[in-house]
């Protein structure tokens, strides 16, 4: 445990002393807020249209904040997740690797296991605080309308969940390669194709179109955006986050192995 808080506040402050990580999060809030901005004064619009327009008002029905406005945000900010969770994990052993102490690590009284989780543990802590800072856009849901926060609690269970597994996949891509703009490439071009599986099953047959739902990574948290915390969706995202740690260890044992 003590040298797992060692490497875990060793990744902490190697976040907060380089500028990646306040480039993502910035460019994160950023992207996020605009987004943001956009739905609510569309929701805004239509409020005001229906209520000076009784034909308006039957043409867009309950106009429900939660509905409107809540769900889309988070489907929004998954998205966002999947173009810049790769470039928070890019650096996890790249840079290690291509800086030279990739050696030093693995000699240190560390197991395969706490280092991945230190590291896993780095870039959550980096993601939380990104997480953390969308909560004032549905705060000002809250002060100009009546949300369900048992929808927003839910959505946010959702994706930590799936920032989990973004990030363990993207750990996974950077202890292949010493290059970060590979381990993001090959990040991001894995969860656009887990994203993609989904807006193609549509297309295949009854059988591989009900394979092609389960295993996209965005699907699953449309569940947690309607207010429902499934259990199959909870087991999808922990599998997949241990897989991929898992894998992260593989990978970490043959770089010893080959010395």
């Amino acid at each position: 445990m003590r040298n797992l808080y060692f490497l875990l506040t060793k990744e902490l402050r190697s976040y907060i002393n380089s500028p990646v990580a306040l480039v993502v999060i910035t460019i994160f809030t950023i992207i996020t807020g605009y987004y943001f901005y956009n739905i609510f004064a569309n929701f805004s619009t239509l409020s005001f249209q229906a209520q000076s327009n009784p034909m308006a008002a039957k043409q867009y029905g309950a106009l429900n904040v939660t509905e409107f406005v809540v769900r889309p945000f988070f489907s929004i900010v998954g998205l966002v997740m999947l173009i810049m969770l790769p470039m928070l994990t890019m650096r996890s052993f790249a840079e290690e690797k291509k800086s030279g102490t990739m050696e030093l690590l693995l000699t240190y009284p560390l197991t395969d296991a706490e280092a991945i989780i230190g590291k896993f543990l780095g870039c959550m802590g980096i993601f939380v605080v990104m997480l953390t800072l969308t909560f004032p856009c549905l705060a000002l849901v809250g002060y100009f309308g009546q949300p369900e926060w048992g929808v927003i609690g839910a959505g946010y269970v959702g994706l930590l969940l799936m920032g989990s597994a973004f990030i363990s996949l993207g750990i996974f891509m950077s202890s292949l390669t010493e290059n970060q703009i590979i381990a993001a490439a090959l990040s991001f071009a894995s969860l656009i194709i887990l994203y993609m599986s989904g807006l193609s099953a549509a297309f295949a047959g009854e059988n591989v179109g009900k394979v092609l739902e389960y295993i996209s990574i965005i699907n699953h948290l449309e569940t947690f955006a309607k207010g429902v915390i499934d259990t199959s969706d909870v087991n999808y995202y922990i599998l997949f986050t241990a897989l991929f740690l898992f894998l992260s260890m593989r990978s970490l044992e043959s770089k010893r192995w080959r010395g």
